[in-house]
């Protein structure tokens, strides 16, 4: 079953007292796999609270995200603090199922929540976030095991490309969101990102990822460690 049939029938099935549905995911932007799932959000005014279910059906996995009217928001903000805005992207990209006269001003919302950005780094945050990016950066340099490596480069790709988009006001990501979220900002910091990385999984060469986290650090003051400091206050 096509897609957008198997996601009518479900709401047709599961749902049908519902006053919105929507489609989103890989499947609506055309970037769906084998093992792609279809993602639909679901308002419903009388569910008590929000809620996340899976099923298989007509074919498909479905992952069905449930809310209210007011628990939406409430996703809608966490999601702006953390900079991750999952639940608005699908609003805004869904493509209707059903919809009682409600999603339109949804859309609108999730819209101008995606156009705004997240909130900028405070100058302490800023320095705080320099030194962690600094202290994982200063583990790999030193590190001589290669299994220790393979996680401390993890860790590191997250934070360059965490400190890259919000210093720069935009939304990060996570998992596959990370190259997606970079490409989105900036195609050629993506593509040197990933074969920065690519590099040293395949070689344990560490230069290219050095680079690249100096190349982000300079522009804030380079690598800090010494005279940071957290908490301390007006200590006598």
């Amino acid at each position: 079953m096509q897609p957008l049939e198997a996601a009518k029938r479900f709401i047709a099935d599961k749902f049908p007292n519902c006053q919105a549905a929507v489609m989103a995911g890989s499947v609506v932007r055309g970037e769906h796999t084998a093992t792609s799932d279809l993602d639909i959000v679901v308002f419903d005014d009388k569910v008590e609270s929000a809620y996340r279910e899976s099923f298989i059906e007509y074919g498909w996995p479905i992952e069905v995200f449930v809310h209210n009217f007011t628990s939406y928001k409430d996703f809608f903000k966490a999601d702006c603090e953390r900079a991750r805005p999952s639940l608005p992207r699908m609003v805004s990209e869904g493509i209707i199922i059903i919809d009682s006269g409600v999603v339109c001003a949804i859309k609108d919302e999730a819209n101008d929540l995606l156009k705004t950005g997240p909130v900028m780094w405070d100058k302490d945050t800023l320095a705080t976030r320099r030194y962690m990016l600094t202290d994982v950066l200063d583990d790999l340099i030193g590190s001589t095991n290669r299994a220790e490596e393979l996680f401390i480069a993890n860790t590191l790709a997250v934070k360059i490309h965490e400190f890259v988009l919000r210093t720069n006001g935009k939304w990060v990501g996570d998992s596959k969101w990370v190259v997606r979220a970079l490409n989105q900002f900036d195609e050629d910091f993506a593509r040197r990102f990933v074969q920065a990385f690519d590099v040293f999984y395949k070689t344990g060469a560490k230069d290219e990822v050095i680079e690249l986290a100096d190349e982000v650090l300079k522009l804030y003051g380079g690598r800090l460690f010494e005279g940071y400091s957290m908490g301390k206050g007006d200590r006598i």
